[in-house]
């Protein structure tokens, strides 16, 4: 049980010592990548959620130019 306690005072002194310190983060090694990757990357879900914004603006526009639903203009309803 001792050696728990002292465990435990160790950690708590690494957490303490930690927080007290200035972190620095090289500003030279974060990189963020903008390039084109298969599969699920930053840049293809950006892209997706650019194109999905846009389809819905679409909607919105037919919607209020035809005054019928989306579903109805596109004969689906």
């Amino acid at each position: 049980m001792n050696s728990n306690q002292e465990q435990n005072n160790e950690d708590t002194m690494d957490v303490d010592k930690t927080n007290s310190e200035e972190i620095k983060i090289d500003e030279q090694t974060i990189e963020i990548e903008d390039r084109y990757k298969f599969g699920w990357s930053n840049y293809s879900e950006i892209t997706n959620g650019r194109f999905a914004m846009l389809g819905f603006l679409a909607i919105i526009l037919i919607e209020l130019i035809s005054q019928k639903s989306f579903l109805n203009w596109a004969g689906i309803f």
